[in-house]
């Protein structure tokens, strides 16, 4: 992404507080427009991550949900049937599938009987999906290290802690 695409991007989606202001005014609503603007500008910097995090997983021909299956399966034993992975990833079983068999066809997963249950098909990292994995952790996590520099670890742990607090309270957006 270059800065002119930034900067349009800030002046574009993410709202100031007088703008936030007049819009709950317009509206003669009962609300808070500092936490408007904060939930506005999460919004809007999710949106950035998003598409940055595509940027940087498709230099190693990756998706971002391609990367995070393949991590999921790394962290349990390189080994889980579909709809565990669903579930971990927070995504519908059709996702999974997709997602899959992409990754079976570029060799970095296999599907196989469960060793669990030999009825049931699991998904497997093969070794060329461990390699995968280790050969762009270096750039991957010197990467991620390098986004949040401009915090201090004291910064990092209230960051989190916030983070943690705002996830809980996503549900406002999609609760009927």
């Amino acid at each position: 992404m270059n800065n002119d695409y930034l900067q349009r991007y800030d002046m574009n989606v993410s709202p100031s507080l007088a703008q936030s202001k007049r819009q709950i005014d317009r509206y003669n609503l009962d609300v808070d427009a500092q936490a408007v603007l904060v939930a506005s500008r999460l919004m809007a910097a999710g949106a950035r991550l998003g598409h940055a995090a595509e940027i940087h997983f498709s230099r190693f021909g990756l998706s971002t949900g391609r990367y995070r299956l393949l991590a999921d399966l790394e962290d349990h034993e390189g080994e889980l049937l579909p709809s565990q992975l669903a579930e971990h990833l927070s995504v519908t079983r059709a996702t999974v599938t997709g997602l899959i068999d992409i990754l079976e066809r570029d060799g970095l997963v296999s599907r196989r009987a469960s060793s669990a249950d030999g009825r049931q098909k699991a998904v497997s990292l093969t070794e060329k999906g461990a390699k995968k994995l280790q050969e762009m952790a270096h750039e991957h996590f010197t990467r991620l290290e390098a986004m949040v520099s401009l915090l201090t670890l004291e910064e990092r742990g209230v960051f989190l802690d916030l983070l943690g607090r705002i996830t809980q309270g996503i549900s406002a957006l999609t609760d009927e």
